[in-house]
């Protein structure tokens, strides 16, 4: 049985509007972390996410900016680039969870695309504790800086083969980071995956990983 509501996360400063997918039993949660210009509503993630349903994973995909945050980003694109600002965001997105009571006892992945993936290792750095698994899809890893070296949740980047400035990139934050780490390379896909069988294996991907780190005993 799968559990869909929308919620809002009432942060600091803000509040942001989400979708909460919580299958019976679930045994991890893993929160979204969407790219430039996208949203909650994103239909690559929302594929992914109901992929690790089908796994007992849950899923928390939220809008990282306001309206007038997004409106803005769309006029100038310095929200997006900013990654500082998007890992506190996070941060506090995290934080929310570990304060619900429905959730809090999950253990807790990050799914991070495009910008959103460097969000989501700095948030992982600064939440060793809580983060417990790292995945990014097609995602500027590298954005992350030197905050890279600090992250302790395992993680996983997936690239497509026809993406080659981003592959290069994720190459590099490879060899930046010091915890459980693998890039894997999808064959005949670009940046978007959409590609015929690209997102599916993109999904394979990232429930394997999410499965492995999960559901282990803290």
């Amino acid at each position: 049985m799968l559990e869909s509501q929308s919620r809002q996360l009432d942060l600091q400063d803000v509040v942001l509007s989400a979708d909460l997918r919580l299958p019976t039993n679930a045994s991890g949660l893993v929160v979204f972390v969407h790219g430039s210009g996208s949203g909650r509503s994103s239909p690559r993630n929302q594929y992914v996410a109901e992929s690790l349903a089908r796994r007992r994973l849950g899923s928390l995909l939220f809008d990282l900016l306001t309206e007038p945050e997004q409106r803005l980003d769309n006029y100038t694109r310095e929200l997006r680039f900013d990654i500082a600002f998007l890992a506190k965001r996070l941060v506090e997105v995290i934080d929310w969870v570990g304060r619900d009571v429905a959730l809090h006892s999950l253990r807790i992945g990050l799914f991070g695309a495009s910008t959103g993936a460097a969000a989501a290792l700095v948030a992982a750095a600064q939440r060793p504790e809580v983060v417990q698994a790292v995945v990014s899809r097609g995602g500027r890893t590298d954005l992350a800086g030197p905050e890279l070296s600090q992250v302790r949740a395992p993680t996983l980047q997936i690239v497509g083969a026809q993406d080659p400035v981003v592959l290069e990139l994720n190459d590099q934050s490879r060899h930046a980071l010091r915890c459980e780490q693998r890039l894997e390379i999808v064959a005949g896909a670009t940046h978007l995956f959409e590609e015929p069988g690209a997102l599916e294996e993109v999904a394979r991907l990232a429930g394997d990983w999410f499965e492995k780190h999960l559901r282990s005993s803290p």
